[in-house]
């Protein structure tokens, strides 16, 4: 791996209670994957699944109808085990980057693994590309996935809250932003010997 450069772009979409008083012991787990792995900028692999929770297997009606999504789907995903399986290979042989739009995939991924006693799968550099939009573009406030595609007068990838659509939506998001930076660093000053030809001034002397 060495001199390849790994990066690995996740979206997870999660359960959510039916209002504003959550059942006793629910916390967000996770029941949608999409990863979109880039190797020496390329994408070299593309993954897509449902996860079964495991808290509260049955979703909330709020849940199915935000995310237009049918218990049947669930039913038939993989288990949060398989899940992690999925998630080390990419720790394996050297730590990818992992990038995410926000901060609350890896949140609830830790989460997730404390509350099922499960080691968090990854060890490398976590990056939240939100965070490094609003500070690229000196915001105030953290936008919206979708919102920030716009921004760029672009087109997201799919539909909304998919999770493969929304994970390649930030990394077309990741390539726009990086073209910008290389585009505003400044370039190098050119040093005495870009700006004149020491040759033909040490000949004119010389002569």
């Amino acid at each position: 791996m060495k001199g390849q450069e790994r990066l690995v772009f996740i979206d997870f979409e999660f359960t959510m209670p039916e209002g504003k008083a959550k059942p006793k012991g629910f916390y967000p787990e996770i029941i949608e994957v999409g990863i979109v792995s880039v190797l020496n900028h390329e994408i070299e692999e593309q993954f897509s699944s449902y996860v079964k929770p495991i808290r509260f297997p049955l979703l909330s009606e709020r849940c199915k109808t935000f995310l237009k999504i049918s218990q049947a789907k669930i039913d038939e995903g993989i288990s949060f085990s398989e899940l992690l399986k999925t998630l080390t290979k990419y720790n394996d042989p050297s730590p990818a980057t992992i990038i995410t739009w926000g901060n609350m995939d890896m949140k609830v991924l830790r989460q997730n693994c404390q509350m099922n006693g499960e080691v968090f799968p990854f060890t490398g550099n976590i990056r939240d590309l939100s965070m490094e939009y609003k500070k690229f573009f000196g915001d105030r406030n953290q936008t919206g996935l979708w919102k920030a595609v716009e921004e760029y007068g672009k087109k997201a990838t799919g539909k909304h809250h998919c999770a493969l659509d929304d994970a390649l939506t930030t990394y077309n998001i990741f390539k726009l932003v990086e073209e910008d930076k290389r585009y505003l660093q400044k370039p190098t000053p050119p040093t005495i010997g870009d700006r004149i030809d020491l040759a033909k001034v040490l000949n004119k002397y010389a002569t």
